[in-house]
């Protein structure tokens, strides 16, 4: 099989390690790749939105299945017009993208399907928004309807917060559009969980779990970012609430898409809240997360390209996967002043030496190459992986290499996976 990627991050890196085993590739491509696909893959010089050359090059090159990466060209329907030019994509329709594109339209697929998840309100003007603050009090989440990079959720520990959240992003259009609209809903509490499923239309295959940790600082302090570390099947996913989270969120999701007209196929990512009374839908994404991505991979001991062969195909029902012993954790390296602003250009040394460490993948997010220097060019810079026999050993290895590596301008929490090991 030919098969492309959509994509330039550590997510679409290790979808590019994965796919790269299989034997049943004959030629991988990425669009547009970063310096660690360019080892395993061909990069193709076109951004993710650039979709009528997408499929131009996909017909040129006879491209046996697309996987995009991102939610952003999902969206803005990517795997319409691939499927129109009869080119199979993995990966959801852009009205069955909205799951993730818009929060009210998940929000009101949870509730038609009696998925349990927050009480919510959607409001268009801010004025109506502050007042229903004033009414409910806090703590309480706003979020902005649309796509924001992972950085659209504000939890509001107090009125103050809450009133300054929806001021920033109704008011000051922080977010631009997708901060058109937002919602307002009740604040969960619990252990948090990302759930996988690989989704063919109709049926559910469970795709892993993991821990993303969003905040910038220890102790889950300062802003949300897009992920600053995840460790794989946390203790609080237990068979329970795996199973829960199939049976009460995952597959009635996928039925009422399918009624509606709008069957989902790709990977499907709820966002969970485990508290007292089970697992509760947070959100919705459409993709693989990042950094879960690196965090699950890295596990998979099954052919992944096979088993999006049989998703796009529709056979997803005869499908299973197998899982590797122990356990996996990852950290992402991040340029000094990110999520705000941070410099580009700086010089890291010391990737060859840290990616030969026992059990360690080193997966490009937000590089670049320079003759023979890799520089950093983005805010989350590297995602670093290490597999151990146990989630202690994991978290040990993955954090000697990231002493090992040669980076002034990086950093990372040192924290990544402490609160699993006292669990």
């Amino acid at each position: 099989m030919k098969v492309l990627i959509i994509g330039s991050g550590g997510r679409e890196h290790a979808l590019a390690w994965a796919i790269a085993k299989s034997p049943l590739l004959t030629k991988l491509y990425v669009a547009p790749g970063n310096p660690g696909t360019a080892k395993i893959a061909e990069n193709i010089p076109l951004r993710a939105l650039d979709i009528p050359e997408i499929v131009e090059f996909s017909l040129k090159n006879a491209i046996d299945l697309v996987v995009p990466g991102p939610e952003v060209p999902l969206v803005a329907g990517i795997a319409d017009a691939l499927n129109k030019a009869g080119i199979a994509c993995f990966g959801p329709s852009a009205a069955a993208a909205q799951l993730e594109g818009s929060k009210i339209y998940m929000k009101e697929i949870a509730d038609a399907a009696g998925i349990p998840t927050a009480r919510w309100q959607k409001f268009s003007e801010a004025e109506a928004a502050h007042d229903y603050i004033d009414a409910i009090g806090a703590p309480i989440v706003i979020k902005a309807n649309g796509l924001a990079a992972g950085k659209g959720v504000v939890v509001a520990i107090t009125e103050d917060e809450a009133h300054d959240a929806v001021t920033a992003i109704m008011e000051e259009k922080i977010h631009g559009m997708a901060g058109a609209s937002v919602i307002i809903e009740e604040c969960l509490t619990g252990e948090e969980i990302s759930l996988f499923a690989v989704c063919d239309g109709n049926n559910a295959l469970f795709f892993g779990t993991a821990a993303d940790h969003k905040r910038v600082g220890d102790g889950d302090t300062g802003p949300n970012t897009g992920g600053m570390g995840a460790i794989f099947n946390p203790p609080w996913a237990t068979e329970n609430v795996i199973r829960r989270g199939m049976d009460e969120i995952i597959k009635p999701a996928l039925a009422e898409m399918a009624k509606r007209g709008q069957p989902f196929r790709g990977f499907l990512f709820a966002g969970l809240m485990v508290g007292q009374d089970g697992p509760k839908l947070i959100e919705f994404n459409v993709r693989f997360g990042d950094p879960e991505c690196e965090t699950v991979l890295p596990m998979l001991s099954s052919d992944l390209l096979s088993v999006l062969k049989e998703a796009v195909e529709g056979r997803l029902d005869k499908a299973k996967v197998k899982w590797k012993q122990g356990s996996a954790a990852t950290v992402v390296m991040c340029a000094k002043g990110y999520p705000g602003a941070y410099a580009t250009g700086s010089e890291i040394f010391g990737l060859d030496e840290v990616g030969e460490l026992p059990g360690v993948t080193v997966f490009h997010a937000g590089t670049m190459a320079e003759q023979d220097a890799i520089l950093a060019n983005g805010g989350r810079v590297l995602a670093i992986n290490a597999v151990g026999n146990d989630l202690r050993e994991a978290l040990s290895r993955v954090y000697a290499a990231v002493d090992q590596l040669d980076w002034d301008d990086g950093f990372c929490r040192r924290d990544i996976g402490r609160r699993a090991l006292v669990s």
